[in-house]
């Protein structure tokens, strides 16, 4: 069992940054990929980025790149989501997920993956 919980998040303005954080317990956190997820109001969850446990390979959404940077310390058993120039269009519950799958949780297509309870960031205009 993974228990996830995130913190960081809040209101900003349009063009400010804000980092999140998702500390995980119980299994061995380097051999998890671990990834962002978020909702926004009336939408489907959809995927923002993901890193993987051992070398740290990256992955991210397009709305995203070049924006946001996700990063892990495999020591304190924490991934970090490091989002500049918001946009009101990233406001949303952020979702911290882990799975030992880097593929499956990609694709959002495991039952196995492990979810946190969310962290709202609204990026007001």
């Amino acid at each position: 069992q993974v228990q996830l919980v995130e913190s960081g998040g809040g209101l900003v303005q349009v063009g400010d940054s804000l980092r999140l954080s998702c500390a995980t317990s119980g299994r061995t956190f380097s051999g998890y990929a671990m990834g962002w997820f978020r909702q926004a109001p009336g939408k489907d969850r959809e995927f923002v980025a993901i890193i993987s446990g051992a070398i740290g390979r990256t992955d991210y959404a397009d709305s995203v790149k070049g924006r946001f940077t996700i990063s892990r310390d495999n020591a304190k058993n924490t991934v970090y989501l490091q989002m500049n120039s918001l946009k009101a269009e990233d406001t949303a519950v952020y979702y911290c997920a882990a799975d030992s799958n880097y593929y499956k949780l990609l694709e959002s297509s495991s039952s196995g993956t492990y979810w946190g309870q969310g962290t709202q960031v609204t990026v007001s205009s």
